[in-house]
């Protein structure tokens, strides 16, 4: 190897014989030996190399500061955009499920054709009987749930809203509220209502005492509890379920001896049984047109179909969508610029024999440097934008780390894949246009 290295100096040439005045020009080192070729490589990836260790990338950020903030700001807007999008996306999910959330048992019982929480399906109270029967039950309590007839009147200016009425047994309460607990007593007695104090301000202020009217009824606020609005309901309101059939009828019931059908039964199972276990049971004890679901399993079916299948869920999956095609316009066209501007650079590198999977590894980098940069100032923004919104609609509307882990990643791939659309700018460039 070292007589190979040897030969390819220009001296090894001119050691016996020095070039005659007919031979003009320079001495011309070539070698005829296949170790040139191998040492051109060698000498061209140390050098790939050692320019790597510099921060090419982050040079062509940094060398036009006026540049680099109109870059970012165009960035952060679509980023923005996505987050916003995103974070009212999960927080109509949140709120649609806020309810169940609230329920105070391991096991769910509902109705097979119920395909929504909303919609009124109920089932026979006696297949809840049935439930208290199975090993491991240690309660089963019904809830029941009106939506379209519960009309609300202001307390202070006698305007009228629909809210939602939830029907409970005293007794044995369905939610962890812990207001509810302390104010059975007080649900018992006629007329008497628990209205949730996080419901929308244009329903009015109601606390203890106050005297109002719910589908054209006298009725008396006996406490408060906090659960809020969601899209469909500006709030809620606790009856007993005596009360609830006064008000409301009792849905199935013919005689009024007849038991009423219920929206929802939460099961509780004891300590020592597992919940597989019962749930397994549960399912083997009662009639197929009965679902049983863990609190979790019904709260992630909800979600699934408020997600897709809901009218306002996938509004908000179409906008993100939106959001992010624009987001790889905009960074399509800051990259194509700037490639644009430094064309002479990347040819000026090619001369020198960078090869392109060299240049495109600098551009991806560039476009990862402004994907970070451009996702600060919009997370900042975007966590003040939805926090004060959630706080104006009363909605649990904010940014998750879900939700972080997400933007982020689709902000990385926004930009990547602009740059690799853009990067043709670079491989096209020809040294020769130097010239």
């Amino acid at each position: 190897m070292l007589g190979c290295w040897r030969s390819c100096l220009p001296w090894r040439r001119a050691r016996h014989s020095l070039p005659s005045a007919k031979q003009p020009g320079p001495i011309q080192r070539t070698c005829s030996s296949p170790c040139n070729a191998i040492a051109g490589q060698q000498a061209c990836s140390e050098l790939e190399n050692k320019v790597v260790s510099v921060p090419l990338a982050r040079r062509n950020l940094l060398a036009n500061t006026p540049r680099l903030i109109r870059s970012v700001s165009g960035i952060a807007f679509a980023v923005l955009l996505m987050i916003v999008e995103l974070g009212f996306r999960d927080g109509f999910l949140e709120s649609m499920v806020m309810n169940l959330r609230a329920l105070d048992g391991d096991i769910m019982l509902i109705s097979s054709a119920k395909y929504q929480v909303d919609r009124i399906s109920p089932f026979s109270r006696r297949q809840l009987y049935e439930a208290r029967a199975v090993p491991g039950v240690a309660s089963a309590s019904p809830l029941y749930i009106e939506r379209l007839r519960p009309i609300w009147k202001n307390p202070q200016d006698q305007r009228l809203y629909r809210i939602t009425a939830y029907g409970l047994d005293p007794d044995h309460p369905v939610f962890l509220f812990p207001d509810l607990a302390a104010k059975h007593e007080a649900l018992r007695q006629p007329d008497t209502v628990m209205f949730d104090r996080r419901a929308r301000s244009f329903l009015g202020e109601a606390n203890a005492g106050t005297e109002t009217e719910l589908a054209r009824r006298h009725i008396t606020v006996v406490g408060t509890f906090e659960l809020g609005p969601n899209f469909f309901s500006d709030g809620n309101v606790i009856m007993s379920d005596r009360n609830f059939f006064k008000f409301f009828g009792a849905r199935g019931a013919v005689k009024d001896a007849d038991l009423p059908d219920i929206e929802i039964g939460a099961v509780k199972v004891l300590p020592h049984f597992k919940v597989a276990d019962v749930k397994a049971s549960l399912r083997a004890a009662l009639p197929p047109n009965v679902a049983v679901l863990t609190k979790a399993e019904l709260v992630d079916e909800e979600k699934a179909y408020n997600a897709k299948v809901s009218p306002v869920g996938p509004i908000f999956t179409i906008g993100t969508i939106i959001g992010l095609a624009v987001g790889m316009m905009i960074s399509y066209q800051i990259l194509f610029s700037e490639l644009s501007d430094q064309r002479s650079q990347y040819a000026t590198l090619k001369a020198m024999g960078y090869r392109n999977s060299y240049l495109v590894k600098v551009v991806l980098q560039q476009a990862v440097f402004y994907a970070l940069i451009g996702y600060v100032p919009a997370w900042i923004l975007g966590f003040l934008a939805l926090r004060g919104i959630g706080q104006l609609v009363l909605l649990p509307v904010g940014i998750s780390f879900s939700l972080t882990v997400m933007s982020l990643a689709m902000t990385v791939v926004m930009c990547t894949v602009s740059a690799l659309i853009a990067v043709r700018r670079v491989i096209s460039a020809d040294p020769a246009e130097l010239f």
